[in-house]
């Protein structure tokens, strides 16, 4: 096996038009990534089909145990190959799975489509993370990886609020044919926008692929059963993100339920989705955090969750998007601090670990609404889901005041590894 590094037009670009040139690429992808009209109606396509409740709730266990399965060995794909081809690929998937919901709507073919839009989040989760940590490392830019990724993140949602908006009047004119028309086609431009990725790394010229992404992923597991801060990073960023990224599949029942008219609940989601758009921008702001800050940021969010859900009022709503907003800040710097522990050849792998945590979690979390909403209506059982951030957030001020503690001993020894 030989490896050589990806060269292309420009690779010399360093400094703040390397900068420029990946960032413009990111929030370009993130846009488009999001800007899915299918999105916000796809419930709505299963549903006039004719699928059941149970068709439809196996349609997502469908997609999430793709994803679960692929999630690490992908990652280790990324490691081994072209990051930016994994990235240029996926879209291609989802279009193709797009396409086939619009034109042959049938139970089959909406399994195969979200079996295509799961292999498509597997190849991209972990491998943009990387891409983009590598190469601002390689600018040495790497302190901006926050900022940048909560930007690329804010974008995302911006686009998701675009498409929410869109999606109706473009149903109304074309109906689903229209809807997926521009879904396909939007895929295909975030494929297009994906070869426009920087990417300079030693990747496989030939050779057995297989054989080097086997040893890949090895490689990165023994890292992360070997190194303690990494276990730490790794737990992190799960215990974060899949809770309330789970919760947000709820929020249109949680809305209702507050009893507002039909067309004022879109408006009500949207100031939902305001609360992790600008938790994302406040990413730069949030770096200079510690631990025991981030578990006060954690901590209020659960309480603004537990309050606001509890309210059952469209102010309550409010502090939902406010609790959303603090959850995707803190989730942001998670993954900021496991980049900066991993080091870089298996930084896809291990960043695919922590998403693959991510996608467990979220499918307990579904478990555990289905259990306790079905005897308590969904402002409770939301309140219920801010307890485990209550308890991330004592587990990391407990860490933190360990850490000054072993810091305090190792001052008064003057031993420089006591630490």
């Amino acid at each position: 096996m030989t490896l050589s590094p990806v060269r292309e037009p420009g690779a010399d670009d360093t400094g703040g038009n390397g900068v420029r040139r990946l960032t413009a690429a990111l929030y370009g992808y993130a846009f488009l990534d999001d800007f899915v009209l299918l999105y916000p109606v796809y419930a709505l396509l299963f549903s006039d089909t004719g699928l059941s409740i149970w068709q439809v709730s196996s349609l997502f266990a469908l997609w999430s145990i793709t994803g679960i399965l692929l999630e690490v060995p992908s990652g280790a794909w990324a490691d081994a190959v072209s990051r930016r081809l994994l990235l240029w690929l996926g879209p291609l998937l989802t279009a193709a799975g797009f396409a086939l919901w619009v034109i042959v709507p049938s139970y089959w073919a909406f399994a195969l489509g979200f079996v295509l839009w799961g292999v498509r989040g597997a190849l991209g989760s972990g491998a943009l993370e990387a891409l983009v940590y590598d190469e601002l490392d390689r600018m040495g830019a790497a302190d901006r990886y926050a900022r940048v990724i909560g930007r690329a993140q804010a974008v995302g949602m911006v686009a998701v609020m675009a498409a929410m908006g869109l999606a109706g009047p473009v149903l109304d004119l074309g109906g689903y044919p229209a809807v997926g028309a521009a879904s396909v086609l939007v895929c295909v431009l975030t494929s297009v926008v994906a070869t426009r990725f920087p990417e300079h790394r030693e990747a496989l010229a030939h050779g057995d692929d297989r054989a080097s992404t086997l040893a890949t992923l090895r490689a990165g597991l023994v890292e992360a059963r070997a190194n303690r801060s990494i276990r730490g990073a790794l737990l992190l960023v799960p215990a974060v993100g899949a809770v309330w990224g789970a919760l947000d599949e709820y929020t249109p029942l949680l809305v209702r339920d507050t009893g507002v008219a039909q067309q004022t609940i879109a408006y009500l989601l949207l100031v939902i989705w305001v609360g992790p758009a600008v938790g994302s921008l406040l990413t730069g702001v949030g770096e200079r955090l510690s631990a025991t800050g981030l578990a006060l940021v954690l901590a209020g969010s659960a309480f603004a969750l537990g309050a606001g859900s509890l309210m059952g009022t469209p102010a309550g709503i409010g502090l939902v998007a406010v609790a959303f907003g603090g959850f995707q800040l803190v989730n942001v710097l998670a993954d900021a601090r496991l980049q900066n522990r991993i080091e870089g050849a298996r930084r896809a792998t291990l960043t695919s670990v922590a998403s693959m945590g991510t996608e467990l979690a979220s499918v307990g979390v579904f478990a555990a609404y289905a259990l306790v909403g079905a005897s308590h209506g969904h402002g409770i059982t939301f309140a219920v889901f801010a307890v485990p951030y209550l308890v991330t957030a004592l587990v990391l001020a407990r860490g933190a005041a360990g850490h000054a503690r072993r810091g305090g001993d190792q001052a008064a020894t003057g031993d420089p590894d006591r630490a």
